[in-house]
């Protein structure tokens, strides 16, 4: 099972926080774990190895895309920040449509991301 990992720069500590509250679960099930760049980065840091892509602004959000398109990505977990703006929202709107194209869970919030991780369990 392949999940991209996303999160907005406010976002990114609760990100590395919901993995390690899954760790067990990451490791028993062998999850692939993709990211955009800098989220990447700190994961990698929290001690998981992560395929890292472009930062969001430069690319990173579509390259998630078109991964979804190719069938290549089966969970994204996206925490965005919903009160400040970004000048890629054309990607992010894209990548969250090609989920719902494709049929790819997406959840935009620890709460339903907790809820697809426990499915995992």
């Amino acid at each position: 099972m392949t999940i991209a990992i996303i999160a907005h720069d406010g976002k990114k500590p609760e990100m590395v926080q919901f993995l390690n509250e899954f760790r067990d679960t990451l490791q028993s099930k062998k999850v692939n774990l993709i990211a955009t760049g800098t989220t990447g980065a700190k994961t990698e840091a929290a001690g998981y190895e992560v395929e890292k892509l472009l930062s969001g602004p430069l690319g990173g959000d579509a390259q998630i895309a078109a991964r979804i398109a190719e069938g290549k990505v089966d969970m994204v977990i996206f925490f965005r920040d919903p009160m400040d703006k970004h000048p890629h929202e054309p990607d992010i709107f894209m990548l969250m449509r090609l989920c719902d194209v494709h049929n790819v869970a997406l959840a935009t919030n620890p709460a339903t991301a907790g809820l697809l991780m426990k499915g995992l369990e």
